[in-house]
């Protein structure tokens, strides 16, 4: 018995900036980042979205277009760090709002016997709910679950990563019947805690807060989406998690040089061509090569090899981040899709090709493994139509893009959206306060 992905559903929100405007604005040369790294667009929330929003979105596209009966569902998992309360998992909103709208065709509370969590180890919390997932599924081949990745990389205006901003959710059915991917019960995995990108509480004393109540204690802690981060530092990170994760992975499998065997290599992207970048020592490894230092490495990220190696095994995988920008724990699942969705688009035949992911969380941790694709991968391709949807979205002006990031705009950009959206939050109730509310239009 084979266990992995049966179906695929996703969501990207229907907004985007242009990287040149961002560029333009921020006195960037365009092309250091369309060129040197691969972005073009860049993927935004509207006033009424939020990490639950796009989850129940992708929910429900999973379930729609693969007409799934949501009582068969035993998990639903979420791995995200764009979480909306330090309690409350932000799958239980999202599995509620799915709920309602599929309230007429099966009744009341449809999931109210499927266990709902949120993962979270920054970016590579999802591929954790998606290994969990698996080993849940295979001590228990009769039930299926659903994993879905769903963030929102927010940075400080002006700030280094300010330019990698983007969102969405991906939302995966994992079960015995993968008839998209079959994964290989072999995990590398490589941890180190340590601090290249993380959110913490921040203090401030009461009196620099004008509007305090006085209720508040002297010394109150502030939860903010920006993160604090050593870019350098964290593609470092990246970069040493990935080869011991790497590595551990062909000490378990036994496999001499793995990455040659698989047809795409799929990584998480901070940046579209973070991925072919990071990779350059592994690659030098892998063929007999003593390149460590940046310098050798550019040395192989320009070699005729290398770029033969990219061409052919990571650069369709690129082509979705390059439209939306970074999607934390969503990105290496989006990876995915771009890759077979561009090999669909070309009419490739992939049944029982290898693919290889590479995933990083930071903080820090790494997980390696692999799948085949399966003979009925086209079936489930068919209906995701990803660069026409990409291609449909609205682009906003530099003005918005700066008014939605601060949260000035009390209106949607886009009236007339269709779909989830956060109605309101309250704020007079004191034993509901805060609590979120949602609709679906």
């Amino acid at each position: 018995m084979t266990f992995g992905i049966e179906a695929v559903g996703y969501y990207i929100p229907s907004l985007y900036l242009e990287i040149k405007d961002l560029a333009e604005k921020r006195g960037i040369e365009p092309a250091k980042l369309e060129k040197g790294l691969g972005l073009h667009r860049m993927g935004f929330p509207d006033v009424h979205e939020d990490a639950a929003t796009f989850a129940a979105e992708a929910l429900l596209k999973l379930i729609k277009d693969y007409q799934i009966n949501p009582e068969d569902i035993a998990r639903i998992y979420l791995g995200t760090e764009s979480a909306l309360d330090a309690a409350k998992p932000t799958a239980s909103y999202a599995m509620q709002m799915v709920e309602k709208v599929l309230e007429e065709e099966f009744g009341e509370r449809c999931f109210k016997n499927c266990d709902v969590v949120d993962m979270t180890f920054a970016c590579v919390g999802a591929v954790d709910a998606l290994h969990n997932s698996l080993d849940f599924v295979r001590v228990n081949p009769d039930k299926k679950a659903i994993v879905i990745a769903s963030d929102y990389a927010k940075y400080e205006l002006s700030s280094p990563g300010e330019y990698t901003q983007g969102g969405g959710a991906v939302a995966l059915l994992v079960s015995s019947e993968p008839n998209l991917l079959e994964i290989e019960n072999f995990w590398g995995v490589a941890t180190e805690s340590v601090f290249d990108f993380f959110k913490p509480r921040r203090y401030y004393q009461k009196e620099e807060l004008t509007t305090a109540p006085e209720t508040y204690p002297d010394k109150i802690e502030i939860f903010t989406d920006e993160p604090v981060f050593d870019g350098q530092y964290s593609n470092q990170c990246y970069q040493d998690r990935i080869r011991e994760a790497y590595s551990h992975y062909k000490e378990i499998t036994g496999k001499d040089k793995p990455y040659k065997d698989w047809k795409y290599l799929i990584f998480h992207l901070p940046y579209a061509f973070h991925g072919k970048r990071v990779f350059t020592e592994i690659f030098s490894l892998e063929n007999g090569l003593s390149y460590r230092t940046p310098e050798e490495q550019k040395v192989v990220a320009k070699s005729e090899d290398y770029l033969q190696f990219i061409n052919e095994k990571i650069e369709k995988s690129q082509r979705a981040s390059s439209e939306i920008g970074n999607m934390y724990t969503a990105s290496i699942f989006m990876a995915l899709l771009s890759a077979l969705q561009t090999s669909f688009n070309d009419g490739e035949e992939l049944t029982g090709e290898k693919i290889g992911f590479l995933g990083y969380g930071s903080g820090s941790k790494s997980k390696v493994f692999a799948g085949a694709v399966s003979k009925n991968w086209k079936n489930v391709v068919s209906k995701w139509n990803l660069f026409e949807n990409l291609n449909e979205r609205t682009a906003i002006d530099f003005e918005s893009y700066e008014k939605l990031h601060r949260k000035q705009l009390k209106e949607s950009v886009n009236p007339d959206y269709s779909g989830f959206g956060l109605e309101s939050v309250e704020t007079d109730n004191p034993v509901l306060n805060g609590a979120r509310y949602y609709n679906y239009k």
